[in-house]
């Protein structure tokens, strides 16, 4: 089972705390711009795999098929393998159930790909959110990147 979210990410994250020297005032300096947000579509896997793609701008139909065509590869081998099907987790958002997303369906079940949609309003129940959270608040928390190609160097990030 695998859980698919989309999460944004600005040059300039929001400081919710910090610790300065009783005396001094607190300064975060600011890059030159702001920037445009950076999107991420990600896939978890408990204990297993965090898999992303990201996209300037929003996520839109075209992306999130792309995304979706992958992982009906990667169930696909799998299926061939082991006999088992992949479900994939996932909320109402409504590129997720959009027209050229329903027309794929029956393509990506007979690859072993299948969805499991959320009940409104319970993003509780989507695992990956934890791992949004990780990344915003604790790994994120305050930092500025002067653009969105130095934001996107994972190994900063995570």
């Amino acid at each position: 089972m695998k859980y698919l979210d989309e999460a944004g990410f600005a040059l300039w994250s929001p400081v919710s705390y910090t610790y300065i020297k009783k005396g001094e005032q607190k300064e975060i300096k600011q890059t030159h711009r702001r920037g445009r947000r950076l999107n991420i579509i990600g896939i978890y896997e408990k204990d297993v795999s965090f898999e992303y793609g990201l996209v300037l701008g929003g996520i839109k139909s075209d992306v999130y098929l792309k995304v979706i065509d992958w992982q009906a590869e990667k169930a696909k081998e799998d299926f061939e393998k082991t006999g088992k099907i992949t479900i994939i987790v996932l909320d109402n958002y409504t590129v997720h159930k959009s027209k050229r997303v329903k027309e794929k369906e029956r393509e990506w079940k007979e690859k072993g790909l299948e969805f499991f949609f959320l009940p409104s309003y319970s993003p509780e129940l989507n695992k990956i959110e934890p791992e949004w959270h990780q990344l915003k608040i604790h790994e994120l928390a305050g930092k500025m990147f002067e653009d969105e190609y130095k934001m996107n160097r994972w190994d900063v990030l995570i």
